[in-house]
């Protein structure tokens, strides 16, 4: 729609964006960002200060729809391209994010106008005329986005999401009666979003010099009021799930926290977790000689969306670095399912994902996501 020849003018209108969604079609917005408008939605948890940002980089004119209510969301989607004789337009349920154009289920028109049809040109009108009305009635609710300043603001204010802070799932619909749905995810087209999370920067974990007693909790960082995503997994596997592969195999009970999908490079898992995700849990070390650290804590485990309750769980800690796991660069940590194998061990969550959430209460509070 964007290479229409000689465009005087770009209209985009979206609830949400985010910067993944903007990967896909900056190259195309970019050389028509003087003729762009851009009308998203704010006030809404989903359109984050990065990609107000890149817009502002890319130098198109940005205005803010804030209707002051969670009860009341600026919710159209429409893209159009126009040049003094031709018009496209795309209607329909996609916002500028990942999901919306990449993996979720959307549907869209594409009308293609002939402006010297009085018809289509009033069509066209009607379109540029009503977003005009909105800035003239609404100048409050509607307002441009000057700068990266004006943007911060809006940050800071709470009304822009921060998409390094991925909250976990609020799933409040749980199982009424019977047993966990073996429902297969749709095969569709997928494609995986880049991942970027608020890595956990606790305090190293202390060092127990007395092995009878316990290892004390370290200080927390500055309280988050969410649960966080701080570690998502790559496909997960029979081994991940307890799924036995075949009559002879037994399961182990529990899941090695292993590099996952985070982008990060520096993240060594093989401290992450032990030192940083589960830095302020109480660790007790096993008996000498062994070199296992152990802990508890509270699990909420939510699966395809539906919330099976909270679980408190064992995670176990390797703390010989001369072993052959710590040199081949193996997890060192572990999550034993206990009572949430019965939810874990199906395998209709082969290949799924598993996300781990925290939030920052004291002890920290944990939610597993599968999906």
């Amino acid at each position: 729609m964007l290479a229409l020849p000689n465009p005087t003018e770009v209209l985009v209108s979206v609830a949400f964006v985010r910067e993944p969604g903007l990967n896909a079609v900056e190259a195309a917005i970019k050389p028509l960002a003087p003729m762009a408008r851009f009308f998203v939605g704010i006030r809404n948890d989903i359109t984050s200060i990065q990609a107000v940002k890149r817009l502002l980089a890319m130098k198109v004119k940005l205005y803010a729809v804030d209707t002051g209510s969670r009860n009341i969301l600026f919710h159209p989607k429409l893209y159009l391209a126009a040049s003094a004789s031709k018009a496209a337009v795309i209607v329909g349920s996609a916002n500028l994010t990942f999901g919306g154009l990449h993996n979720n289920i959307e549907v869209s028109t594409r009308v293609n106008l002939d402006l010297t049809n009085a018809a289509d040109k009033k069509f066209r009108d009607e379109v540029m005329d009503a977003f005009a009305e909105m800035l003239k009635i609404h100048p409050k609710h509607v307002f441009l986005i000057k700068d990266n300043t004006h943007a911060d603001e809006l940050f800071e204010s709470g009304r822009l999401a921060d998409e390094t802070l991925i909250p976990a799932p609020s799933a409040t619909s749980s199982v009424k009666k019977g047993e966990r749905d073996d429902l297969r995810r749709m095969k569709l087209n997928f494609s995986a979003p880049p991942v970027k999370v608020r890595v956990v920067k606790g305090a190293p974990a202390t060092k127990p010099t007395k092995p009878a007693k316990a290892v004390p909790a370290v200080p927390l960082p500055p309280v988050s009021a969410v649960r966080y995503l701080v570690w998502q997994s790559k496909a997960l596997s029979e081994r991940d799930l307890n799924i036995p592969t075949g009559p002879n195999t037994a399961a182990t009970g529990s899941m090695g926290l292993k590099k996952g999908a985070l982008d990060d490079d520096k993240i060594d898992h093989r401290h992450y977790f032990r030192d940083e995700v589960f830095a302020h849990l109480t660790w007790t070390p096993d008996p000498p000689p062994k070199k296992w650290e152990r802990a508890h804590a509270n699990f909420e485990l939510v699966v395809k969306n539906l919330n099976y309750g909270v679980f408190n769980l064992k995670l176990s800690h390797l703390t010989d670095k001369n072993s052959t796991s710590y040199k081949q660069k193996n997890f060192m940590t572990q999550l034993h399912w206990g009572d949430a194998k019965q939810y874990v061990a199906k395998r209709d969550l082969l290949g799924r994902i598993l996300y781990l959430y925290r939030k920052d209460t004291i002890p920290p509070e944990f939610t597993i996501e599968i999906d």
